[in-house]
Order: structure tokens, then sequence, then C-alpha cells
């Protein structure tokens, strides 16, 4: 990044600095920052306004309110999709004479290429049609689902497979905190670590300030605003919850008994006020640190990293936490002969050309890294997620659009599962948050003011979206300018504010503006918009929410209520 001496020094940047200038983040005892070339906050809301008044928009606010059912429960659970949405990408024939027991597994090794080890194992184990002592034939089924996602569908007992291949030791610990069963089979079927990625300037200024590299003065150089760091959420990602779990440890010095007291937590709020935002993914921090956005540091995992041709050069890992080591655990009773036939395929796992598959994969890395603490119990894992919940804001109130697409292509069900996770999805909204409504098909009209999340607000949030109704076109980007103003003037109410946008839509812009017509005023103002897309141009998306840090989700029939709940639970 340029320094501003430069800038003064070159004369006829002065201009471009005045409208578009260099965006700036201020961090306490860290000094200011240059991130990147964008219009500034001021100019940005100037356009804005211009941008506003093109706009063919109305207030129609909703003047009922609807009947709410008090005393409900807010749990993901309620809201997973079917089992059959996560793909099975071994699945032998059952016959007569044969076995079989299913393993949910995480996503970096049940896909395809390099994240397909376990793929590969288990057709290669189903291939010798290996012989159980009762006379069967045993066969592996591969189930590929992320890791936190699996420990939903096991904690509530909505699909209680065989077994379970997480990333990590922890979600098997929260399962056990819900009264399963869970039974190892094998502590390692591929090595990994979790640690944080830095720029290699970023990770010698640390060691300059604070002697050494290590994850403590990681910590401490967020906490004293010297280091701008993310992570993921700890709700879905290995990585997210095995770095919670590590920040409240390293306070706790150790002692899984303390890591949920008082003093703890205090701390844990003073390191939330340097995260700028948590994310929903591994590649949506990634690209801020890379794109210089003002993320200087983030999380992920060794065998993403290696595999990750950008940060080839220029990056450190810094190992933390304990060792993501691909466990495979039983889930429930087992009847003997499907336990047996778990053994048999870890057993099988340990050849030496699948260790040396896996080495070539990335996993297995050459680092003696142990776990420098023990794995706390369950149900401290489950209270370390609530707690994150709670705090992870550091006391900043959201103010929310749901900025909400009823064009015409919206009509039956797609709307109305739209209106169910919406209304699923509020059960995650704190009542300190302000939240607002604004449909657009071909106008664009407001039907819920931004105001805090009360039962007064809620049961009209709830009647706004009971009384959606799909027609017309699709002006995507007229919502979103009017969207972004209102959250500017509530901005100009609180400044301690934290604004965000939510847009969902099954479809592309035909009427109104356009991309080009308002990236730079979204850049100005700095206000993530998380897209999720209804089976839509996710492209599209994902080049809207990559403006200012956010994430951007496809979600298809059966599984969009869920990952609305999923996001607000995260967000909100």
């Amino acid at each position: 990044m340029k320094k501003l001496l430069g800038f003064i020094v070159v004369v006829g940047a002065l201009a471009g600095i005045a409208y578009f200038g260099y965006t700036f983040f201020y961090s306490p005892g860290g000094g200011t920052k240059i991130l990147s070339s964008r219009m500034n906050y001021e100019n940005a809301a100037d356009r804005l306004d211009d941008l506003v008044r093109r706009v063919d928009w109305t207030q129609n606010h909703v003047q009922r309110r609807a009947n709410l059912q008090l005393g409900g429960k807010k749990d993901l659970a309620q809201n997973l999709p079917e089992i059959s949405q996560f793909p099975l990408p071994v699945n032998p024939a059952r016959t007569g004479n044969v076995v079989t027991a299913e393993i949910l597994t995480s996503t970096e090794k049940s896909g395809t290429g390099i994240d397909g080890i376990m793929v590969e194992m288990a057709q290669a184990f189903n291939r010798t049609n290996h012989q159980l002592s009762n006379g069967m034939t045993g066969k592996i089924i591969i189930r590929k689902i992320a890791s936190g996602t699996g420990h939903e569908y096991l904690a509530s007992g909505k699909y209680p497979a065989d077994a379970f291949s997480p990333s990590n030791h922890l979600w098997v610990q929260m399962v056990r905190a819900h009264g399963v069963k869970m039974t190892r089979v094998a502590e390692q079927m591929v090595g990994n670590i979790a640690g944080v990625v830095m720029k290699e300037k970023v990770a010698d200024r640390i060691r300059s300030e604070y002697g050494e590299l290590n994850i403590r003065n990681i910590i401490d150089a967020v906490v004293q605003g010297k280091l701008v760091m993310g992570y993921t959420n700890p709700f879905a990602s290995s990585t997210g919850i095995n770095f919670l779990v590590t920040v409240l440890a390293t306070f706790a010095g150790g002692d899984p008994d303390q890591m949920l007291a008082p003093e703890v937590v205090s701390s844990f709020e003073s390191f939330q006020r340097g995260v700028p935002f948590v994310a929903l993914t591994t590649l949506q921090m990634r690209d801020s640190v890379i794109n210089e956005g003002s993320l200087e540091a983030f999380v992920m995992e060794y065998q993403t990293y290696v595999n990750t041709p950008v940060l080839g050069s220029g990056y450190e890992f810094i190992p933390f936490g304990i060792r993501h080591d691909n466990p495979l655990y039983a889930v429930g009773d087992l009847r003997a002969d499907k336990m047996e036939l778990l053994q048999e395929f870890a057993k099988f796992a340990e050849r030496p050309e699948y260790k040396k598959v896996a080495k070539t994969y990335g996993f297995n890395p050459d680092m003696d890294y142990q776990s420098p603490f023990e794995i706390p119990p369950g149900n401290v894992l489950v209270r370390a997620q609530k707690l994150w919940k709670e705090k992870k804001d550091a006391g900043r109130p959201i103010a929310a659009v749901f900025l909400c697409d009823v064009s015409g292509s919206m009509r039956g069900t797609r709307l109305n599962r739209l209106k169910r996770a919406l209304l699923d999805g509020s059960e995650f909204i704190g009542p300190e948050n302000s939240i607002g409504i604004i449909l657009f098909s071909h106008q664009v009209s407001e039907v819920l003011p931004v105001k805090k999340f009360d039962l007064i607000h809620k049961s009209s949030f709830h009647a706004a979206v009971e009384d959606m109704a799909a027609e017309g076109k699709t002006a995507m980007y007229d919502g979103v300018v009017v969207s972004l103003k209102k959250l500017v003037e509530e901005k100009e109410k609180n400044q301690n504010i934290k604004p965000l946008l939510f847009v969902l839509t099954d479809g592309e812009t035909n009427i109104g503006m356009n991309f080009a017509d308002v990236s730079d005023v979204i850049g100005g103002l700095s206000i993530p918009i998380y897209t999720i897309g209804y089976e839509a141009n996710i492209e599209e998306l994902k080049r809207l929410s990559s403006l200012v840090e956010a994430a951007s989700l496809n979600a298809g029939e059966g599984e969009i209520e869920y990952k609305i709940g999923a996001l607000l639970n995260a967000q909100m």
C-alpha cells in the first residue's frame, strides 16, 4: 500500500483524492492506514442522493400487525433441509448381502480432486468387496456435508447417520453435549492444521513490535488495534469455532473451567472491537486480504492454504488451536457389523499409498505442531457459541434493511419459501437491532421503516412479509440505492451502528440502474451487502457482495430457509 506522502507530492493526484480519494482505516495505536482507492464517504453519500432522485419509489408502510407466537425457540435445526440436499459422492448399490455404513464427511475431503481424499479411499475400499466376520460384504457411503451442518443433523437427531468425520474433534464434543453417543473409530483419517494467514510485511511488523509471531501476540495485537483480522462463523466453520475457542482459551490461560469467566468474557469483547467482521466463508476473507481490503490477516486450514496459488508467496501461515485431524466417530449404538466395517475402513486408510496421496493433496503437513490446550467439554463449546452470538458486535447495534425481490418471476413457490425463510429467520434477530424492509420489482417500495426490533416492530415485520405479492420486472439496483439511503440516514442518527443490507432475489436486473451506476457509491459508503440468490445469477450477486467484504449465497428451494436462518444467526 502506498503511503500518503507519496500522494501529497504528486500534485496531479490531488483532485482524485478530493473526490475518489483513499479509504482510511484508523486503528487505535496503529495509526491511519490507506487501504484502497475509492470514492470517499461524503461524496458517496452526495452521489447516493442523486441516484435516489432517479428512482421511482414510494413509502407504503404496513398498517397492521401480525399475531406472534411468543417463546419461539431459536434453533437452526428446525430449518435443516432434507438430507438429500447433500450429495453422496460414494453411494454403492445395496444388495441383500451388503452391509453399508454412511459417513457424514467434511467438504475438504468429500469433494473432487485435492478435496476428495475420503471419496478416493472409500471407492478403493468398496472395490475390495471386503468380507466382514458375519460373511456379509462391507461398503462405505460418503455424504458430503460441512462439519457444522453435520453436527446440527446429529445433535438434533434429524438424521442419525452411522458415522461422522468432521474436520476436528470440537464438533464431536458438541454432538455429545446433546446426549448422542459418539465412539471414536480413528483419531486421524488425514492430518491438517488451522492457522492465521497474513502477508509477510504484516508478519514482520508484528515481530518487530512483539518479538515473536504467535497466536498470543496476534490476539494482543488485535486488542491493541495494531492488527485487523477476521475469522469465520463459529456456528458453521471448523476453523471459526477453533479460533473462537483459541481466543477464549488464551484469555483463560488454557483452563477450560475459566473460558467463560467474567474476566475472559470482558477480554473477548475487547478483542471483538478490533474485528471488523466475521465472515461466512474463508474465501470472503481471503479476497479481502488479497485485494487490499481492511483485513490484514485471516484464518484458514493448511490444506487450503497450500493449494491456493495466490498465497504461494508473500504470505505466512501461523498455526493455532487444536489440530484438524479429521477423526472418524461412530454415531449411537451401531450394530457390530457396521462398527467392524468402520474399523476396517479406518485401517484401510492407513495404507502407505493413501498417506502419500493425502500428502500430495496438502494434508499431513510437515509441522511438529500439537494442540496447546485440551479440547473443552461439549457444553462449554455450546455456551461459547452463544457467547459469541451475544458479544460478536462488541456492543455495536446493527441497522439492517432486507431488500426483497417481488418481481413476477418470484410468484408462487419461490415467494412463499422466501416468506417462510424471513419469518423463521426473524427469530435470530436481537431486539437491540433495527430492521427495515424494502421491496422491489419494476418499482421500489419501503413497507417497513428501520426501527428497533421490539415485539411491536417484529409483529409489523411479520405482517409486511405476509403481505408480499409478486409482479413486474426486476429493478434490483434501484432497490439497492434506496436501501442504502435508509441505512445512511440511520448512520447519521447514530454513528455507532453497524449498517448491513441483505438482498434476496432470484433473477437478473432487467430495468432501472445497473452495477456500473452504483458500484463506486457502494464502495465509498462501505456498507456490506449480503446477497442471497434463489437459484439466481450468482456471479452477478457475488460481484455486488464483494465490493465491501460481504458474502453471497445461492440457495435452492429445499434449503433457502436454512441458509437465510444461518446467515441471520451469524450476522444479527
